[in-house]
């Protein structure tokens, strides 16, 4: 799946996360901001990584700030992120 445009999803609020997506062109790559870096920046990373690769996105630069949402929502936001960045939605 080839991401054509900028697009993102999601708020800045308390337990959402807001993600942004954008061609790429070195493979994929994720900036994460959290607010539990620390103690689930890994299963953050592991969680967008295989959200992107059931999608077979391989070419995204993708910046994730966390406000402490559970995993439902971090899958949500990076899909819906992916499918506006596909011009789908």
């Amino acid at each position: 799946m080839e991401i054509i445009q900028c697009a993102s999803a999601g708020t800045m609020e308390s337990s959402d996360v807001y993600v942004e997506i954008e061609p790429g062109e070195a493979g994929v790559q994720v900036e994460l901001q959290s607010v539990v870096l620390d103690r689930f920046g890994e299963a953050i990373h592991r969680t967008v990584r295989e959200v992107l690769s059931e999608l077979c996105v391989e070419q995204a630069k993708v910046r994730v700030v966390d406000q402490g949402a559970l995993e439902c929502v971090i899958r949500a936001r990076v899909e819906t992120a992916v499918l506006r960045g596909k011009g789908e939605s």
